[in-house]
């Protein structure tokens, strides 16, 4: 395709993936949202050929602007193919019932998103899965958690508020060795950070709400897999579940992927400098995030990329005072409270309220999460006027 100039960059050759659709002579500079619900055939030779290439047929099972952002997608991650949904968590629910029955075992790393701790603990619990939540930190815990049972290895790139690393190199060793799958959330990093399936993960989830769209206006997920084939199979599954995603939403993610090469670096750079501030506040005990060398696993961040593991995200740990928390977020001018994240605003949200309401205190707890712990969501502002405003506003606990 390139034999007569250099090969382009990742950052410019995305943005030329996806932009033609099957059937279709026109070529506009941007794709049409296809609202339709249907596609017409002529006749039943015609539905029998457009059946058997798999074409258009209803919105349900095919659209050409899911088919556009999941080129986009799997040529971000570097896999086969990919597949768009409804949300992040359909995306997950559907590849858990695909790839799992009863009396199987999934290992879940204990550092995760307060949803998917629920739907490993009910869903999956109520099919007769048996899942064994262990640290992943401890590598030799995880091998030690593997029977002959165990179908998938399951945890984020970054724990979701915590912001432990996961060594995605050495759980896909383990996964292999027994046989199993390493399933891995790839939402508070990105592509543009790190590519799990680069390190030998088989299945990558993406929040496509958050970073990846970056404006917050519309929900979906996406699934990328290392062996085509198994999209195969968790799409038919999705297809019975009625977790696809819209084509409006696919439509609007895709413009928003279109300036994430832009928008991420910036807010991956932006949280590493307010990270760094926020932890040489008084006022805060702890900061969480894989740029700081305060990070107890700064060093495997380092291994895992060639100059750090980056996120636009961070969680800091303020005093267990819930009147002071809340007059603190009264007077910040930037970040305002959303129980969702990867906006080109600032966000913060508190995870015990928000993202981890339905897990038992002691079990947040031996997570790291507390009533002090805020998530916090770095935008596209300028990080000096962030680190202005939080600096003003933890003020408030000096006062009486």
């Amino acid at each position: 395709m390139y034999d007569s100039i250099r090969e382009p960059s990742p950052e410019t050759a995305y943005l030329y993936i996806g932009d033609r659709i099957e059937g279709m002579d026109l070529k506009p500079e941007t794709i049409p949202c296809f609202l339709t619900t249907a596609f017409n055939m002529d006749n039943l030779i015609d539905v029998k050929q457009t059946y058997a290439k798999h074409g258009y047929t209803y919105i349900r099972s095919r659209n050409p602007n899911r088919d556009a952002l999941a080129e986009a997608l799997t040529y971000l991650e570097g896999g086969e193919r990919s597949d768009i949904f409804a949300s992040g968590m359909g995306a997950i629910t559907s590849t858990l019932l695909t790839l799992v029955q009863p009396g199987d075992q999934i290992i879940c790393n204990q550092y995760i998103y307060g949803e998917t701790f629920n739907v490993m603990d009910e869903l999956m619990g109520r099919m007769g899965v048996q899942v064994s939540y262990v640290s992943f930190e401890d590598l030799n815990t995880v091998r030690q958690a593997v029977t002959d049972k165990t179908k998938i290895l399951y945890t984020e790139v970054i724990s979701n508020p915590t912001i432990r690393i996961a060594d995605i190199q050495s759980l896909a060793e383990i996964a292999h060795g027994a046989g199993a799958l390493l399933l891995v959330d790839n939402t508070f990093t990105t592509p543009f950070a790190i590519k799990p399936l680069t390190l030998g993960a088989d299945v990558v989830f993406n929040s496509l709400t958050k970073y990846l769209n970056g404006h917050s206006d519309a929900m979906g997920g996406g699934v990328t897999c290392r062996d085509g084939g198994l999209v195969d199979q968790i799409h038919h599954t999705a297809m019975l579940c009625g977790t696809p995603g819209d084509p409006f939403s696919a439509w609007l993610i895709l413009r928003g992927l279109h300036t994430a090469a832009l928008r991420i670096p910036r807010q991956i750079q932006s949280a590493a400098k307010l990270a760094e501030s926020l932890e040489a506040d008084p006022h805060i005990s702890g900061v969480n995030h894989p740029a700081l060398k305060s990070h107890p696993q700064w060093e495997l961040g380092q291994r895992m990329r060639p100059g750090g593991l980056g996120s636009p995200i961070l969680s800091v740990y303020l005093p267990e005072d819930v009147e002071k928390i809340s007059r603190f977020m009264d007077k910040l001018h930037f970040a305002r409270y959303a129980p969702t994240l990867g906006g080109i605003r600032t966000s913060l949200s508190h995870p015990v309220t928000s993202s981890h309401p339905n897990v038992p205190d002691d079990v947040r707890r031996a997570m790291g999460i507390t009533p002090g712990m805020l998530r916090i969501s770095v935008g596209t502002e300028d990080p000096e006027d962030l680190i202005q405003d939080f600096r003003q506003a933890l003020a408030v606990f000096d006062e009486a």
